[in-house]
């Protein structure tokens, strides 16, 4: 195969490069992994690019078909095999009752409307009392975060073949979002501030290794997401020092900064009050028209908004925030553009994707107004506020049958997509009604 430029080469194409060169799938299977350089992989693609992806979503292709997955073993190398690398996160469904509403200390560099970065997450946790209520600790100070070398370990990981590897680690570089002590414990916190379906094990893991090592405390891992003005917070172990599958979910709770209430009341007043405006028909359609949605999750619509307002981005940076590929990216590009929230403009030769006004007025909103504005907006399709009235008459999801003769109806996409569609329809309109379950 021909060697393509590293900067005209997807990951997905590169991987496939390097497996046909190096025999990877069958020495998987002669041999249970494979090690590979980092200067390997750079002969087709720099390795940054390549060997880290925080979700499944993320995962080359080729990665998927095969049920690989990749391993940093030192810092310039990993290991490959068919390893179970990836914890998954539930939905957000706890009831707002059962979430605490906190208050933050008046400070005038800290605006709990623009949290912005998992840092400025991180500070807000700690200023607000949340990890200390979550935790129930003495309060937490930050000791430690960074970059650093994990030391020499080793351990065993499960397989889809039913088997588990043994892996050793000699320093391989692992990232801490923060590090905090008190009297009782070290607590080590990965932070996200975009939603996705689950997490690499390795990202609490290899972290966890290390500090175990260095104190003599018990340790807590948190996993931290900040997202939509809610923190979802999961406490971590290992059952077993040495057994990277051994992870465990602990505990988890909800908190909010602002008032998350939403009544079934506020719906059908919002859908009373909501001018329809478009049966997104195909026989209406121009050029300009934007596709029915594609795009299963609105929490990742909102994710992208919020990460969108201060940094406009291209395809290629959203695919690599959100961990998709260029293909989801686009998706979700144009749900936001359905809702009026996102468009396109040329800088510099090249398009990115920012705000309009609307999406940076509803970035502006807090809890509350945001998300009955965002169903507003939903509820101007008439397809949505079909469905809507269903589910409040029948207090019952629609058939996925249901949805797609519905799209039928409409002839707002063709034949070939209508399945794919419909899971989108359902996925909003689950949305929507979970707002009042929060």
């Amino acid at each position: 195969m021909t060697k393509k430029k590293n900067s005209s080469i997807s990951a997905n194409e590169a991987w496939k490069c390097l497996i046909e060169k190096y025999g990877i799938i069958e020495q998987i299977k002669k041999n249970g992994v494979f090690h590979i350089k980092a200067s390997q992989i750079k002969e087709f693609k720099e390795p940054r690019f390549m060997a880290k992806w925080d979700s499944s979503d993320s995962l080359p292709e080729v990665f998927k078909t095969n049920r690989i997955n990749i391993l940093p073993d030192s810092r310039s190398s990993y290991v490959l095999s068919d390893f179970i690398l990836y914890k998954e996160i539930s939905e957000l469904e706890e009831h707002v009752t059962q979430m605490d509403r906190v208050e933050i200390p008046e400070y005038e560099s800290i605006d709990i409307n623009n949290i912005n970065s998992e840092a400025n997450a991180i500070n807000v946790l700690i200023l607000s009392g949340i990890l200390d209520d979550f935790l129930q600790t003495t309060p937490n100070v930050s000791t430690f975060n960074g970059r650093m070398g994990t030391g020499k370990f080793d351990f065993m990981v499960n397989c889809f073949s039913d088997t588990q590897k043994h892996i050793e680690v000699n320093n391989a570089q692992c990232e801490i979002d923060g590090g905090f002590e008190n009297d009782d414990s070290v607590i080590i916190i990965e932070a996200k501030n975009v939603v996705h379906e689950d997490f690499h094990i390795r990202q609490l893991y290899y972290p966890y290794r290390l500090w175990k090592s260095k104190v003599s405390k018990p340790i807590r891992l948190v996993f931290s997401i900040y997202s939509n003005k809610i923190y979802r917070l999961f406490e971590y172990r290992f059952n077993d020092l040495n057994d990277f599958s051994s992870i465990e979910l602990v505990q988890t709770k909800n908190y909010s900064l602002q008032d998350t209430r939403i009544t079934l009341e506020d719906l059908i007043s919002v859908r009373q009050n909501t001018l329809i405006t478009t049966n997104d028909s195909q026989d209406c359609a121009t050029k300009e028209t934007t596709p029915f949605i594609q795009a299963d999750s609105l929490d990742k619509v909102i994710s992208l908004l919020e990460n969108l307002y201060d940094n406009p981005l291209n395809t290629m940076q959203i695919s690599e925030l959100m961990q998709f590929d260029i293909r989801q990216s686009d998706y979700y590009f144009n749900a936001g553009k359905y809702l009026g929230l996102f468009i396109k403009r040329k800088d510099d030769g090249q398009k990115l994707v920012e705000l309009t006004a609307l999406g940076i007025r509803i970035y502006n909103m807090d809890y509350k107004k945001r998300q009955l504005f965002l169903v507003s907006l939903i509820l101007k399709h008439q397809i949505f506020a079909d469905f809507f009235d269903y589910m409040v008459e029948n207090g019952e999801q629609p058939t996925k049958k249901n949805i797609e003769n519905k799209l039928r109806e409409y002839n707002v996409c063709n034949e070939g997509q209508i399945s794919r569609r419909a899971s989108s329809v359902n996925g909003w309109l689950r949305w929507i009604f979970n707002l009042t379950r929060l």
